[in-house]
Parts: structure tokens; C-alpha cells; sequence
């Protein structure tokens, strides 16, 4: 009995899904278990909201390192750019009470339920895009989604908040735009925005500009921010009123040129398999100057996001349609504030949309699915990894540009090919209304 070609299709892209979140836990597991210093990103929100509850600062640095030593969150491994990251922390207030429920637990347990957290959370949100997709690409779509979350496991190695802020807007998303279990989709939402807006708000803005039910979504989402920040930023006021002015501090010298979260050629963090990767790495290259390289980021991404809300208010895209929208606002919210590689995990949100444009054939498809492989594969740690392993052994010459030729290498690939996807993107999202009837089919199912 011959198997229909759609059948066997879904069959592959499931293969090509499961083994890739296989590779996600085996190797992300192994890493974390084999490294002397693991987990350090969510050491910086556990002992924060430890020493909030604890009726400490988590702004103040030495108060945070009072509960490192008392809480045992000091190792004989820590180097002094690992005591940096983790004694100055730079998360708003917002984040504080969901890792508030981790932090509970002494750090043991606590960093095992965050891990288990954030594996679940990925691969629901992998399996929830790869439902939205198969319909259309499941080949195309399983081989994607599989090598993006297959090279997620820099998650599982240092714990970054970032992984659970992404699975946590994914989900949101699919829950919004099926209309299904909308009451999870606006606690997920809630959550990812107090973790890290600037990796979800503009998806979240998404649903504001959208009207309609979108619209309600994104007022009972802010309403719940606020019902649950609220409480964490009057106890945070009682305990240290100067919080706000810390928080500058601490953000201020963090990026500061020579600080962790300097995008400049010369940043002592900025580089390696953990880049900065939005574009004042791009335009610091020209001149490593703060009032330079801020305002000609936030202007060229500010001027695509502005002709994006322009057209989303104007059109209001729901159900499928609405992925052409949300697929250029996930690629181009990495570029203008500060975002590390694993950030850019949120374009698994470009998916969809590649995969309705796979079904509808022609050199547009081809060419969006080609970026977004090369988006995806760019954005993985392992790719980067043997590049710098197999690059550090290398003579670049001793011209006097030999390591300008280096530092070109490592900045430009990720800011650049996100930068052309989203425009790339955008402008076929601009031209949605002169679609083909082939097309609409598709797109509406």
C-alpha cells in the first residue's frame, strides 16, 4: 500500500523535530553536567530574588554577595568575569516573582525545576509551531524547527531566562491565534513580558495593533504585568527605595565600553559563542561610541518597526494571515537593544511563514526559507563553537589589519543576515494584500 506523499512528509518533519529536540536534552544535559561552572545566568535572578526574599537589595552589590557566601552560591571555579555577571543584577523587578517561586528552594533543587522548566517549555513551544506549520511545509518546517532547538542547548548550560521567555511568547502566540486555552496563553504572555520584554514586546505589541480579540489579549495581558509586578516593586520600594537609581547604575556600567554588555569591537563579554548580537556590534565597528552607534540602531530598526505598525493597524491580520506579521517583528525585535545569540531563538516565529510560502512555490519561498535556514544555523552556539575552535590555531597575519579581518568574521554574519531577513520579511508582508488567489487558498486553509 502506497503511503500518500503528505503522509510521508509528515512523517519526515516529525523524524527530523524529535530527533532534534532528542539532541537538545542529550547535549544540553551533558554540557551542563560536564562543565565546572553551569547555570550562571539563572544564578544571577535566583540570588537576586533569594536576597529580595531575604529582605535584602538584589541591586546593591554588596548586599547581593552577602546571600552568594550565606547561600552558597560562591565556587571554587568562579573566575572574576563569572563573580561580575552574577553579583550585579540587572533584571527589572518584574522578574522577580516568577524566579521568586525557584528561589523558594535552596539552589539545588531550585536550578533542576528551572532546567526541567525550561526543556519542557522549549519543546512544547517547538512541537506548537511545528502543529502551525505542518499543514503547509512539514518537511521543510520538522528539518527547521529540529535544528533550531537542537542547537538550544546553551539553555540548559548557563540557564538564561531567555529560554523560558521565549517558549513562554510562543506559546502565548499559539494559544492568541487559535483561540484556544486562552487563560494559559495570557499567563504565558504575562511571564515572558516580566522576564524580558525586550524580547516579547513587540509581539506583544503585535497584538495590540491587531484590534480586535488581539487587542483584548494584549489589555488583559498588561493588566495581568501589572497585578503580578506590582506587589514585588511596593516590597522592593519598602526594603530599598533607591532600587530604581541601582538599577540605572548597574545597567549603566554594564554597557559601558569595557563593561559585560559592551557591544564595541573590544568588549571583554561581547564575543564568542554568547555574542552580543543586535546592531551597535554592526555599527561600532564604524566608531565605538555609545552616541553614536544607539541612536543609528534604535533609527533603522525604529523606521522598519514603524512601517510595519503602520501597515498592521491598517490591515489587522488574523488567524494564518497573522503569521506574515508577527514573522518580521520577531526577527527585527533582536536588532535594537541588547540581545545575546540565544535570544535569537524567538525567530522560531518566522517558521510558519516560511513554510506557507514553501506550499505556495516560486523564487520568494525559496529565497525566505533559505534565509531562515541560515538565520537558524547562525544563531546556534555549536556553529560558533568550532568555528572559534577551529579558527584559534590560525595565523591572521600581522598587518595591521589582521585582526580587524577577525573581528569582522565573528560581529557581522548574525546582525546582518537578521537584518536582511526582516526586511527581507517585511516586505513581503507589505505586499500580503496583492497575494494570488493560490496563495489566499493556502493561507486560509
Amino acid at each position: 500500500m502506497r503511503i500518500p506523499k503528505l503522509a510521508r512528509e509528515r512523517a519526515d518533519g516529525l523524524v527530523f523535530l524529535t530527533l532534534g529536540c532528542l539532541a537538545f536534552l542529550l547535549i544540553g544535559f551533558s554540557l551542563e553536567s560536564a562543565v565546572p561552572v553551569s547555570t550562571t545566568d539563572f544564578r544571577v535572578v535566583y540570588f537576586g530574588a533569594r536576597c529580595l526574599l531575604e529582605h535584602g537589595d538584589p541591586y546593591s552589590k554588596v548586599q547581593l554577595a552577602d546571600v552568594y557566601r550565606r547561600d552558597g552560591g560562591e565556587t571554587p571555579y568562579d573566575t572574576p568575569i563569572l563573580r561580575a555577571i552574577e553579583r550585579q543584577y540587572i533584571y527589572l523587578p518584574s522578574a522577580l516573582p516568577l524566579v521568586a517561586v525557584f528561589a523558594l528552594f535552596s539552589y539545588g533543587p531550585a536550578h533542576t525545576l528551572w532546567l526541567a522548566f525550561t526543556a519542557i517549555g522549549l519543546i512544547i513551544s517547538s512541537c506548537l509551531i511545528w502543529e502551525v506549520s505542518a499543514g503547509f511545509a512539514p518537511r521543510v518546517s520538522g528539518l527547521l524547527i529540529g535544528l533550531l532547538v537542537a542547537d538550544s542547548d546553551l539553555y540548559l548550560v548557563i540557564a538564561n531566562p531567555g529560554g523560558v521567555t521565549v517558549s513562554l511568547c510562543v506559546i502565548a502566540s499559539w494559544c492568541f491565534l487559535r483561540n484556544r486555552y486562552t487563560a494559559l496563553g495570557l499567563l504565558c504572555m504575562a511571564f515572558s513580558l516580566m522576564l524580558k520584554p525586550h524580547i516579547s514586546g513587540l509581539i506583544w505589541l503585535f497584538f495590540l495593533l491587531a484590534g480586535g480579540m488581539y487587542r483584548k489579549r494584549a489589555i488583559q495581558t498588561l493588566f495581568l504585568v501589572i497585578v503580578l509586578t506590582l506587589p514585588a516593586v511596593l516590597w522592593l520600594s519598602y526594603i530599598a527605595p533607591h532600587w530604581p537609581q541601582e538599577l540605572r547604575n548597574n545597567l549603566a556600567a554594564n554597557g559601558a565600553p569595557g563593561g559585560l554588555s559592551d557591544p564595541g569591537p573590544n568588549s571583554p563579554a561581547g564575543h564568542g559563542i554568547s555574542m552580543i548580537v543586535d546592531l551597535q556590534t554592526v555599527f561600532s565597528l564604524v566608531r565605538d561610541d555609545p552616541r553614536f552607534y544607539n541612536p543609528l540602531a534604535y533609527g533603522v530598526v525604529g523606521f522598519l518597526v514603524c512601517i510595519w505598525a503602520f501597515r498592521t493597524l491598517r490591515s489587522r491580520p488574523s488567524g494564518m494571515e497573522a503569521w506574515f506579521a508577527i514573522a518580521p517583528i520577531a526577527v527585527l525585535s533582536i536588532l535594537p537593544v541588547y540581545h545575546r545569540l540565544h535570544d535569537a531563538r524567538i525567530i522560531v516565529l518566522v517558521i510558519p511563514a516560511c513554510s506557507m510560502l514553501w506550499a505556495c512555490g516560486g523564487p520568494v519561498a525559496k529565497a525566505a526559507t533559505s534565509l531562515g535556514f541560515l538565520a537558524v544555523f547562525l544563531t546556534g552556539a555549536t556553529p560558533w563553537a568550532i568555528f572559534l575552535v577551529a579558527t584559534s590555531h590560525l595565523s591572521w597575519g600581522r598587518g595591521p589589519y589582521s585582526s580587524t579581518v577577525k573581528t569582522l568574521i565573528e560581529v557581522l554574519p548574525v546582525p546582518l543576515t537578521l537584518l536582511v531577513l526582516g526586511v527581507f520579511l517585511l516586505a513581503d508582508y507589505l505586499k500580503r494584500p496583492a497575494i494570488s488567489n493560490r496563495e489566499n487558498e493556502i493561507v486560509r486553509g
